[in-house]
């Protein structure tokens, strides 16, 4: 338990290289394309903010009445996932490349949404406690750096045979990076549980709820636009994995009444790690390749 918040401070650093090593897989001509993908686009929108807060609605009346517990699952399920979405969404035959190029929009609308949200959920005493500057870091640390790092590596092994054996180094280094990631997530993370673990035990059958319910939404919503099975099966990911990286300092600036609202964050990262594990084998078979 010691080593929790030594680890925290490591999460973003191996989620960046995950993250370079996942942009490095997408070339530069691919992502610009993938720009003008408007279909996709629409379903990735339509189900991260039209289904994802109607299932919430749903489950929201039976959820504990504490306000803190609600709280902290509204913050973490209201906000779709812009990073390691990306990762376990390839590793299942995901199209990786549209999802990149979505993830500035999906930052930008839930950073817009979540206060309005929060406003029709809670009322408007929690509606301000949405701030920008974790969001704008999270795009900068995640997206921006990972992002150039990847087409500098790119545009150096189009040019010189060292730049292509680096790239090809650290194409292989995706699957330990990634078992990094989880290890690092779920070993600085659990240590928080601490005394609340009967209070979050009570949402986490929500957390299990939202991930079988939005495999389906995610499909129906891939149908419903047409798409093809790599942008399906992104559909599907994107609808199911949340923003919990993201959101977790909000969650930890909130006043101490309200601190178990970051425990029940954490909760979903743990339920959620694996959940994307069970994703990676049964999506496919969901949506078969024709």
């Amino acid at each position: 338990p010691g080593m929790g918040p030594g680890l925290e401070h490591a999460i973003n650093p191996v989620l960046g290289a995950l993250l370079c090593v996942t942009f490095l897989q997408v070339p530069a001509a691919e992502l610009l394309r993938s720009l003008r993908a408007g279909r996709f686009l629409a379903a990735a929108l339509t189900v991260n903010f039209v289904l994802a807060p109607l299932v919430v609605a749903a489950m929201f009346v039976l959820l504990p009445q504490d306000q803190a517990l609600r709280l902290g699952v509204l913050l973490v399920l209201l906000c779709p996932c812009v990073d390691y979405v990306i990762v376990f969404s390839g590793m299942a035959g995901g199209s990786a490349d549209r999802l990149l190029a979505a993830t500035p929009l999906l930052l930008v609308a839930q950073m817009a949404l979540l206060p309005g949200f929060l406003f029709v959920f809670m009322g408007s005493d929690l509606a301000d406690v949405v701030e920008v500057g974790p969001f704008v870091e999270a795009f900068v640390l995640l997206i921006v750096v990972p992002l150039a790092l990847a087409w500098l590596t790119q545009a150096w092994a189009a040019r010189r045979p060292a730049g292509r054996r680096t790239s090809d180094a650290m194409s292989t280094a995706m699957v330990p990076l990634m078992a990094a990631t989880l290890l690092v997530v779920v070993a600085s993370q659990v240590p928080k549980l601490d005394d609340s673990l009967a209070d979050v035990a009570r949402v986490v059958p929500f957390y299990v709820v939202f991930l079988v319910v939005m495999a389906f939404g995610g499909l129906a919503v891939a149908r419903l636009f047409r798409l093809d099975v790599p942008a399906g099966r992104a559909i599907v990911f994107t609808g199911a994995t949340r923003n919990s990286l993201v959101v977790l300092p909000l969650a930890l600036a909130l006043p101490d009444g309200l601190a178990i609202a970051a425990v029940v964050v954490v909760a979903q990262t743990l339920v959620e790690v694996v959940g994307m594990v069970a994703y990676v084998r049964l999506v496919p078979r969901l949506l078969p390749a024709r």
